[in-house]
């Protein structure tokens, strides 16, 4: 009994054509999906970004100045599920 057949592995794989080469019936290429994103969308990334830096570099100035506290309690509730 083969398992792995050469012929057959080509044939159940329906994603090996790409496509960008596939054609409708009138021979014409097939319009792909795209996704594109609003101004107000590309904003709010970019805000969230900024923000973000901004708090990374709050808490690397806290490192360096040794007043960053860290709270064992939070810090223990976020491990515990991780232990279970």
């Amino acid at each position: 009994m083969k398992i792995n057949e050469s012929q057959r592995i080509g044939a159940a794989n329906p994603y090996s054509l790409k496509s960008a080469y596939r054609t409708d019936a009138n021979g014409r290429k097939r319009q792909t999906d795209q996704v594109e994103f609003s101004a107000e969308a590309l904003e709010m990334l970019s805000n969230g970004k900024s923000q973000r830096d901004q708090k990374i570099e709050e808490l690397k100035k806290s490192v360096q100045a040794g007043t960053y506290h860290v709270d064992a309690g939070k810090l223990a509730e976020k491990l515990l599920p991780f232990l279970k």
